[in-house]
C-alpha cells in the first residue's frame, strides 16, 4: 500500500477510536447478558471526564475567566477528534458556550440504535470535567446542555458559567 499523508490518516484514526468504543460496548453486551448498559457507559464517560479534567487543569489559569478557558479546551479537544465545534463567548461575563454543529459520536449512536446513550454520556463527561475543575480550583463553574442533536436540536449547545 502507498503511504498516506497525515491529513488522510488522521480522520481514519479518529473513526478507528470511535469504532473501538462501540466494540467495547458490544463486548460488554455479549459477555454480560441482561446487564443495564447505561450505567456502564456513563461510568466510562465519567472515568474519561476525570482524565480529561486532569489534562485541562495543566493548562487552565485560575486567575483568568474560567468558563471561556474550559470552553476553549473542550473545543480544542473536539476539533482534534474531527468534530465541528466552536466557542461562543459572552463579552464581559465569565460565560461561554460550546457549540457542536455536528458530531461523529451522534451519527455512530444513531446508526447503531444507541441514540439514548448519546446525550447522557456527553452530559456525564462535561459534568465530571466541571466538578473536577471546581474541586481543584475551589470555583463554582457550571455547565448546562441547552440544545442537543439527539433531542432533535440543530446542534449540541452547552453553556458554561461561573456563579
Amino acid at each position: 500500500m502507498a503511504e498516506l499523508p497525515v491529513e488522510k490518516k488522521f480522520p481514519v484514526l479518529c473513526e478507528i477510536a470511535r469504532a473501538q468504543h462501540f466494540a467495547w460496548h458490544e463486548a460488554v453486551r455479549q459477555m454480560c447478558p441482561g446487564v443495564d448498559l447505561a450505567p456502564v457507559v456513563n461510568r466510562m464517560w465519567e472515568i474519561s471526564g476525570h482524565d480529561t479534567a486532569r489534562a485541562y487543569l495543566k493548562r487552565l489559569d485560575k486567575n483568568k475567566p474560567l468558563a471561556p478557558q474550559v470552553a476553549s479546551s473542550i473545543v480544542w479537544s473536539s476539533q482534534c477528534m474531527g468534530e465541528d465545534a466552536k466557542v461562543e463567548e459572552t463579552p464581559g461575563k465569565d460565560e461561554a458556550f460550546v457549540r457542536h454543529g455536528d458530531c461523529p459520536w451522534f451519527h455512530w449512536h444513531k446508526r447503531l440504535g444507541l441514540l439514548a446513550e448519546d446525550r447522557p454520556g456527553c452530559d456525564v463527561w462535561f459534568k465530571t470535567i466541571v466538578d473536577d475543575i471546581n474541586q481543584a480550583f475551589g470555583t463554582r463553574l457550571r455547565v448546562a446542555t441547552t440544545e442537543s442533536l439527539p433531542d432533535g436540536g440543530k446542534c449540541c449547545l452547552r453553556r458554561f458559567w461561573v456563579d
